[in-house]
């Protein structure tokens, strides 16, 4: 982990956090992984990839993942997105069941989310990295408290964004969001398990975009392109 990995935008608020001793704690033990000879996802390179895509000053809706996915060739630093080729998975064709009723887009046979994330969503996961075929094999190492501060930060610093978030673990880690100022939409987890406890009909797609636009701030294309780019 460089010691500046993020865009100027987000670095400015967050670029002292890489020197609290958490983030220490948390580059010993990826260090430790590494000697062990576990692989990790994504590759390191796009441990910070959702902060590249979307800079501070362009978040407009923010949402939240868990783990990166641990298959190979998944996991590239965006939540819910896969590489180009990869699988879409279960919870991402829910997502696309979801935006086709809700917004009328065309369902894409591909699971790469950049074109979201450059337009402004922010799709971060809550740990940024994992050991492959163990989920959840790198939490409470120290990527909570990183990625809390960074929604503290979208908080704070950024007017009129929207939240969406799905299930009870995203909606634990935002629920300090200030709701005078952003919209924060709860739905449960898309996934297979969940998704039709209440995430189906919640039209939050639509809902986002009507809240950006009355804030003057566009709405999202949620229409990926046909192939990932």
């Amino acid at each position: 982990m460089s010691d500046a990995p993020l865009p100027e935008s987000w670095n400015r608020h967050l670029g002292e956090e890489f020197d609290a001793p958490y983030m220490q704690a948390l580059r010993d033990f990826l260090s430790r992984e590494k000697e062990a000879r576990k692989v990790v996802y994504p590759h390191s390179s796009n441990w910070f990839r959702a902060f590249e895509l979307t800079p501070l000053d362009r978040v407009r809706v923010v949402i939240l993942g868990q783990d990166p996915y641990h298959g190979p060739n998944q996991a590239h630093g965006l939540c819910f997105s896969v590489r180009p080729g990869v699988p879409t998975p279960p919870s991402l064709q829910n997502i696309y069941k979801e935006l086709a009723e809700d917004v009328g887009v065309t369902p894409v046979a591909h699971g790469f989310l950049e074109s979201w994330a450059r337009q402004g969503v922010l799709l971060l996961n809550s740990v940024l990295t994992v050991e492959q075929g163990n989920a959840g094999a790198h939490r409470n190492q120290g990527w909570e408290r990183f990625t809390d501060r960074a929604i503290q930060v979208v908080d704070a610093q950024c007017d009129h964004v929207v939240f969406l978030l799905w299930g009870s673990y995203a909606q634990r880690k935002a629920d300090f969001v200030d709701r005078d100022k952003h919209l924060v939409l709860h739905a449960p987890h898309p996934s297979p398990l969940s998704a039709h406890r209440g995430f189906f009909g919640q039209h939050h797609f639509s809902r986002a975009n009507a809240f950006l636009e009355a804030h003057g701030r566009g709405a999202i294309d949620w229409q990926l392109p046909a192939s990932a780019q």
